[in-house]
């Protein structure tokens, strides 16, 4: 089989999890709360940036069925992962967060329902714009330096995502019944 960039790219993402998740489990002895926020913030924005250039990748060099189950899936883990470390935290309130991770599990099960019967799912714009909502909501969340007051921002884009997350969950639901 060749080598194909938006699937190493997506895979990439997918090894940077452990990093962004496994970074506040640190002793403080090998990183204060400030560095560990800087690190995980590089990994995950590293990681954001790998999720738009393999899909603008793919679209130019051509979207694989398996691209197209890949991509989504590990953007799901890679900002849920995030998403339950600062719930653990107290960062982020766990009700948005368990509304966007039944949706994503929902649509994820879906995606292999369809994929068994040879039919490809690829991300909705909705879904495209949702994703960045939620990696901008961490990507704030754990970048606290980045901007003045960083909870509204933060908190702001989370409900963005909520609101997203339910829209794009039922345009899916929408094209499931047809």
């Amino acid at each position: 089989m060749p080598f194909n960039l938006p699937i190493f790219l997506t895979w990439l993402r997918v090894a940077t999890i452990p990093l962004v998740v496994g970074i506040f489990y640190l002793p403080e002895s090998w990183l204060d709360v400030h560095e560990k926020n800087l690190w995980a913030t590089i990994f995950f924005v590293g990681a954001a940036i790998t999720d738009w250039l393999d899909g603008y990748l793919a679209r130019k060099h051509g979207i694989t069925r398996s691209g197209a189950f890949l991509d989504p899936l590990a953007d799901k883990i890679l900002v849920l992962g995030a998403m339950f470390t600062l719930v653990s935290r107290d960062v982020f309130w766990v009700v948005p967060v368990l509304i966007i991770a039944a949706r994503e599990i929902g649509v994820s099960l879906y995606r292999v329902f369809v994929g068994s019967k040879g039919v490809s799912m690829p991300a909705s714009k909705t879904a495209k714009v949702k994703t960045v909502s939620q990696q901008l909501a961490v990507g704030f969340a754990l970048a606290p330096f980045a901007v003045v007051d960083q909870t509204w921002t933060f908190t702001i884009f989370m409900w963005i995502a909520v609101a997203l997350t339910l829209l794009s969950a039922a345009q899916y639901a929408v094209k499931a019944v047809r």
